[in-house]
Order: C-alpha cells, then structure tokens, then sequence
C-alpha cells in the first residue's frame, strides 16, 4: 500500500533548513533561483534519471505545504521509499497532537513533588517509537496506573525529535483509554 502525505500542518512543520540538509546529504544540488521565492535542486541518479525539486526559501509562504508535499514525492520516487519514511527523518516537531500509547516504564519519581519521568510507547509515521515525558500530579498517577494494569493512554504535547529520540513537551490531558 502506498500512503500519500496530504496534512499540510503536519507538512507546514518540516523545517527549511532540516529538509535543505536532507537533500545536500543525499546529493542533491542547489541549481539556480526560481523567482524570488524558491530555488531549483537537481539530481541525476546511477540510471541516469533527472529529477527536480522546487523548494521554498521561506517556510511562511501560502504553498509552503504543497511545495513540501511535492518535494517528499519526488524524493519517495529517487530514494524508492515510502513517504511516511522520509517524513520520519524530516520531522523536527509536531506541535499539539495527540499520542496513543503504552507506558513502558516510570523512572524515579522526584522527591520534592509527584512526578516524574515516564516511557511510552506509541506510533509515530507508522512505527513504534519510544517516547519520552516528564508528568505531574494527576498524569502521573494516571500513568503509574497504566503502567501497573498494561492500559493504552492517550497524552497531548509537542512531539519533538531528539537525536533520533522523541520527547513529548509540554503533556497534558493523560487519559486511559476507555475503548479498551
């Protein structure tokens, strides 16, 4: 099955500069400007194959998204890998959303109020990732009770990709998962 990206906030969160390093690291090149507002990368593969990339030099342009969805495109055609893969490695943060998960482990709580550190494990672009969160009050009691009785929880925050690592930032609203 071939997954297409479309969600332009997901998309209108690829970083410039992360999705410019993607391309020169995988030999890519910046051929020359294209009007005022982007440039032209260019790559020929082994085969022979030309393909081009129009990419915006400002992330605050109106078709920010449709040019980083067309870009991805090309680059699942070059790389002949799945979108949700490259999308993997260009996601910097994803801003407000929602994680269903497991918690995986609860790291010593702090000594001087209840909370702590806490592991999920959730899906994030179609794989399971650990995921790492500080909680507080009753998240944490919410997620020391998933912990012991293996209940999936849903947390929202700022999914952030750290060395290879997420973290969720700022987590709020830990609930159980009814439906299970």
């Amino acid at each position: 099955m071939k997954v297409t990206i479309k969600d332009s906030k997901t998309l209108e969160t690829i970083d410039l500069n992360q999705l410019r390093n993607y391309l020169q690291t995988r030999g890519w090149h910046e051929d020359r400007p294209f009007l005022e507002n982007a440039t032209l990368w260019h790559k020929i593969t082994a085969e022979g194959a030309e393909f081009e990339i129009l990419l915006p030099n400002r992330q605050n342009l109106g078709d920010y998204a449709a040019r980083i969805r067309e870009a991805i495109q090309t680059l699942e055609n070059t790389e002949n890998r799945s979108q949700i893969e490259i999308l993997t490695e260009l996601l910097t943060i994803i801003p407000n959303t929602i994680i269903q998960g497991v918690v995986m482990r609860i790291h010593t709580p702090n000594a001087d109020k209840l909370s702590g550190e806490v592991t999920l494990v959730g899906v994030i672009a179609d794989k399971l990732r650990k995921i790492q969160t500080s909680l507080a009050d009753i998240d944490y009691i919410l997620a020391i009770k998933a912990y012991q009785e293996r209940l999936p929880v849903f947390c929202t925050g700022e999914l952030i990709k750290e060395n290879n690592g997420f973290t969720l930032k700022n987590p709020r609203n830990l609930t159980l998962d009814e439906l299970w």
